[in-house]
């Protein structure tokens, strides 16, 4: 048996595992991002956001509570001017409309 023939004969055995793995590695990213095991990083990052709101909106909630002992009592538009005032946070010198509008929605309960 020549070289040539060797070489063929180990290619005929392995050559249906190299057509499975070309396969996988075209096929396998389209099938995981369709079945939802891929996240997009805008998709990670709104995710990031609604955390980093949340958390801040729970500060907000925390210190308007302070100043006023049942904010539940207050209408919509004073519980409003209540989550703006408190939404600031330190180091900032406006208020994030998302963070006020989290907290205005945790001071209604």
């Amino acid at each position: 048996m020549t070289t040539w023939e060797t070489i063929a004969a180990k290619w005929q055995a392995v050559k249906p595992r190299v057509f499975a793995l070309v396969v996988g590695l075209a096929i396998g990213p389209l099938l995981t991002n369709y079945f939802g095991l891929q996240q997009t990083t805008s998709s990670a990052r709104a995710q990031m956001r609604a955390g980093i709101v949340d958390a801040q909106a729970l500060f907000c909630e925390a210190r308007a509570r302070l100043d006023n002992a049942d904010p539940g009592k207050l209408d919509w538009s004073a519980r409003s001017e209540l989550a703006k005032k408190w939404s600031v946070l330190p180091g900032t010198t406006v208020s994030d409309s998302d963070v006020a509008s989290a907290c205005a929605g945790k001071l209604a309960s």
